[in-house]
């Protein structure tokens, strides 16, 4: 095939569909159906109905089955993505115990950073894409730092707390007559060495 030829893959998002293109004003709405979707309570017909009347109150030309119908497909997918990310994230923070939320902030972020190397290097990122690729690989690299930056300053909390307690241990031992043996193998065991 000549490089000049079109796939029969689609290119980027395709045509808007007329619950795209609806005005601002719809915005509530579509969230509403799109929470209404999400929490699968009520039949996708009746959803519909309701949406349409929704659209109605507010001037708004109403939404046809089938274009309903493909938008909410497309939602499905996006919960059960979403609900699946949830899934992985949680049981990953269950596994990694107090480390936890450190480790996911690094997974989280070497995620993003692969992700944005895919598309670049697939080469189909217009320059909006591309800005946006980059503020997320700068979020997951601020969230490392403010990770990283949290935890030292924890453990030197703890180290603090930890010295002062060695040293009301001290005065105490010395106090009652502690002998120094027995003040050495308290430290040892409070980690002090």
């Amino acid at each position: 095939m000549n490089e000049a030829e079109p796939t029969d893959r689609r290119e980027g998002r395709g045509r808007l569909s007329s619950i795209d293109m609806l005005p601002e004003d719809a915005d509530a709405e579509i969230m509403w159906a799109a929470e209404q979707l999400r929490e699968r309570a009520m039949p996708q017909n009746l959803i519909l109905k309701e949406f349409n009347a929704r659209l109605a109150d507010r001037g708004i030309g109403s939404v046809s089955k089938s274009a309903f119908s493909r938008w909410s497909i497309r939602k499905a997918i996006q919960f059960r993505r979403l609900d699946e990310v949830r899934t992985i994230t949680g049981q990953m923070v269950a596994n990694l115990g107090t480390d936890g939320p450190d480790q996911v902030t690094i997974a989280v972020a070497e995620m993003i950073k692969v992700s944005a190397y895919e598309l670049l290097e697939g080469g189909k990122v217009d320059s909006k894409g591309l800005q946006e690729v980059g503020r997320a690989v700068q979020s997951a690299v601020n969230a490392q730092k403010s990770s990283a930056e949290a935890r030292r300053k924890l453990e030197e909390d703890v180290a603090l707390r930890l010295a002062k307690a060695r040293a009301a241990i001290d005065g105490v031992g010395k106090k009652a007559g502690v002998s120094s043996e027995t003040m050495a193998e308290i430290n040892r065991a409070l980690g002090a060495g």
